[in-house]
């Protein structure tokens, strides 16, 4: 070699050493890259990627064709790389996209609901770790280029951390190297038996039922939550939250009531708002742009418009509760929670990057093109509504199996194909993709999607449908930018298990359960108790019940409270005789779903009252006729789902003999009730027979036991309390603040917002704000 030419090169190859600005470790089976003042990036040695340097900076080059597309560079805006690769994409890997899978266990269960393979035996047959990949997994992600993934239960940080690091590798290796965006349900539901110990952490922090936290009337809290909860999804490789569940609770009937913030629209708004702002926004080092970034979940929010006024308060997860109806004509009022709150951020992200329409069909409410069905078919819910008149561009996914056939009676959890059950499953495709809708919740195979776009290329040409399927792709893939795991999908699992259940974290919980807690009534200033006293707690007759699933759970006599616990704090005898006061702890009355298979089977309608009292109610106050009715396949001879005249008694109607039984064991001694809330409930049954009531929204039992014995209680109802079943039936399913509450024997009156502490009846900014406002 000339000199000369040796020198050049040589020059050329310090050139490009000092000129690099990356640096990379191996992390075992992954490797980390760090670009010096840029991204880090994350991949798998075996995905077959390879790394590209440009500009002294290191890039994937995720469709290993040797160049740097807009995709790939990093430096480019979400925007730009959303379209770029959404025109790389064909039809079928778009209609992979589109797809959103079923109910995954980590690992898969061996039977049953959420089960699963590994090399075709059960993993407790098999060689399988827990955080391998199941069989059906490596299909849908392979065969129909399914990346979005919904997940349940995992074994633990660690098994979390490690499958999503082999469900990254192996789609980082397929066609573009698109990414898995993984989403979880709520998952910080409080386990009530469990001990809190300020300096152990958990398993998870356990926070308080949404319905909880809106009974704080702290959108602070709300906020904090949602911080903490997003740093322990991504610990746990979830960058979807289906969350949260911002419906009008204005039905106090129905089952869901729970998971919202309650009736009021304004305290949902700001609760909606404060959540979704916690959830999304990436703050300092975390932040890539506009408050996305690496600590970033989307929100799903969900249900629009609002699935909360359904009718007789039944559920449209089953045929019997197909129908949300608006006699108060509130149908804009319900969607308040997403237009001044979910849709109006005080955060960056500006908005929730995603939306979940119910089941429901809002009946009558289509103004425009005069169809009954069901909110995700809708194409005046989804396009002349949410997007054209109220501007939304982000993500419109179905909720889960609104195209599969539903059950052959009311009752069968099936699909919920309501108001298009004669159509087809391509059919009810194509219809929900007119309708404007972007994703199909709970569907695992991209056959149909792609029959439903040939339907659109007969009806509309290609040029159409392409473009129809290009602009969902660049929502979804917006979402799965903005949350930086293009870059860096891999989780180090010793940092997982570190965060997930962190002590600060737990406590935090905590203190929200603390706050959470509301006091109803406190006579005489029973309340609080002195601890080492002796108390008497009556065991509880749990009934034998079916979930949704058919699974049953038999009949069984103990305690309702971890007594270990009890003895921290009281000393305990089963003799009324000599306690000094009695604790009676029970769940608000199971009232029943609204249908009876057996009824039908006997020649009736089917359908029966739902009811907030324990003891047993006939509905002499229903409605004459249903305002909804007709189900087109399973009963078409129903066309009245009026319950009028018929009844039906809790399921759990031994909480009341309890509590009565309990006030005459103990004679003039104190008796306090602790009710395990779902919602609103009946108190007139047995309130004046006691001295003191505290109600709980989904809170540890230890949080019970600390209001107890002096931490002071702060919470407020976030429903009204009916005074009886004769207000719930005349309420309208749709309007706010509309029953008679009840009014107790030291004249509270238990209404939204009402919550007592050691001084008395709360008042206080909070009550001023919201019941301003009511």
């Amino acid at each position: 070699m000339k000199p000369t030419i040796f020198f050049v090169v040589l020059a050329l190859f310090a050139s490009n050493v000092l000129s690099q600005q990356w640096t990379e470790v191996n992390k075992g089976n992954f490797r980390l890259i760090t670009n010096k003042g840029g991204r880090i990036l994350g991949y798998s040695p075996n995905s077959g990627i390879r790394i590209i340097s440009k500009d002294g900076y290191a890039f994937k080059d995720l469709n290993r064709n040797g160049k740097l597309d807009i995709y790939e560079d990093w430096r480019n805006s979400f925007e730009a790389r959303a379209k770029d690769l959404a025109s790389k994409m064909t039809i079928e890997q778009i209609a992979g996209l589109m797809l959103y899978s079923g109910h995954q266990s980590i690992p898969a269960r061996s039977r049953g609901f959420g089960s699963g393979t590994y090399n075709g035996k059960p993993i407790s047959e098999s060689d399988a770790k827990a955080y391998d990949l199941s069989d059906q997994q490596k299909q849908f992600l392979s065969k129909d280029n399914l990346r979005h993934v919904l997940i349940t239960s995992v074994e633990s940080p660690d098994v979390a951390a490690r499958w999503n690091n082999n469900l990254q590798a192996m789609v980082e290796g397929l066609a573009l190297g698109i990414p898995a965006n993984t989403s979880s349900d709520p998952r910080h539901n409080a386990i009530a038996s469990t001990e809190y110990n300020a300096g152990a952490g958990g398993k998870i922090s356990m926070w308080p039922e949404a319905l909880g936290l809106a009974a704080t009337f702290d959108p602070k809290i709300v906020l904090q939550f949602g911080k903490i909860a997003a740093r322990e999804y991504r610990a746990l490789g979830i960058t979807t939250a289906l969350s949260p569940q911002i419906d009008l609770g204005t039905e106090p009937r129905w089952n869901r009531i729970k998971g919202t913030f309650g009736e009021d629209p304004y305290l949902s708004a700001d609760m909606g708002r404060a959540y979704i702002d916690g959830f999304q926004t990436s703050e300092g080092v975390d932040e890539l742009k506009d408050g996305w970034g690496f600590s970033s979940v989307n929100a799903m929010v969900k249900h629009w418009p609002s699935g909360g006024p359904e009718e007789g308060g039944r559920d449209a997860h089953f045929a019997y509760g197909k129908f949300a109806v608006y006699p108060g004509n509130n149908f804009e009022l319900q969607m308040i929670p997403f237009l001044q709150g979910a849709f109006k951020l005080s955060g960056k992200t500006k908005m929730a990057s995603a939306v979940m329409p119910y089941y429901t069909i809002s009946f009558n409410q289509d103004k425009k093109y005069g169809e009954n069905v069901g909110n995700g078919f809708s194409k005046y819910i989804i396009t002349d509504l949410l997007r054209k008149k109220y501007g939304y561009e982000g993500v419109v996914c179905t909720d889960w199996l609104i195209t599969a056939d539903e059950g052959k009676t009311p009752d069968i959890f099936a699909g919920k194909s309501w108001g298009v059950e004669r159509e087809n499953l391509a059919q009810r495709h194509y219809k929900v993709l007119m309708a404007g809708v972007d994703q199909f919740g709970g569907n695992n195979a991209s056959a149909p999607v792609i029959e439903a776009y040939q339907m659109g290329v007969k009806e509309h040409g290609e040029t159409f449908m392409r473009n129809r399927f290009e602009q969902s792709a660049v929502r979804l893939l917006l979402n799965i930018f903005r949350t930086g795991i293009f870059e860096n999908p891999y989780l180090d699992p010793e940092n997982s298990k570190l965060t997930v259940g962190k002590a600060e974290y737990v406590t935090a919980g905590y203190q929200a359960q603390l706050k959470s807690i509301v006091m109803l009534k406190n006579r005489l200033n029973v309340l609080p108790l002195q601890k080492k006293k002796t108390v008497y707690i009556p065991k509880r007759l749990s009934p034998a019940m079916r979930d949704w699933f058919g699974n049953l759970t038999p009949e069984k006599l103990d305690y309702p409270v971890n007594m270990e616990l009890v003895k921290k704090y009281f000393n305990v005898s089963d003799d009324p005789a000599v306690a000094d006061f009695a604790l009676v702890f029970v769940k608000s009355p199971m009232g029943g779903v609204g249908y009876e298979k057996d009824d039908r089977e006997k020649g009736g309608s089917g359908y029966v009252p739902i009811s907030l009292q324990y003891s047993p109610y006939t509905a002499v106050n229903a409605r004459e006729k249903s305002i909804a009715a007709g189900d087109p396949l399973v009963d078409p001879s129903i066309t009245d789902r009026t319950y009028k005249g018929k009844s039906f008694t809790a399921l759990n109607h031994a909480e009341l003999k309890s509590i009565l039984d309990t006030r005459i064991a103990m004679a003039d001694k104190p008796v306090i009730v602790s009710v395990e809330a779902s919602g609103p409930m009946i108190f007139s049954e047995f309130e004046s027979k006691v001295d003191g009531i505290l109600l709980g929204f989904g809170v540890q039992d230890q949080a019970i036991l600390d209001i107890l014995t002096g931490v002071e209680p702060s919470g407020l109802l976030p429903v009204q309390m009916p005074a009886d079943m004769k207000t719930v039936e005349e309420q309208f399913e749709d309007t706010p603040h509309d029953m008679n509450c009840h009014v107790d024997a030291q004249g509270n009156k238990y209404d939204f917002g009402f919550g007592l502490n050691w001084k008395g009846k709360i008042s206080d900014k909070r009550t001023e704000k919201y019941k301003k406002r009511k």
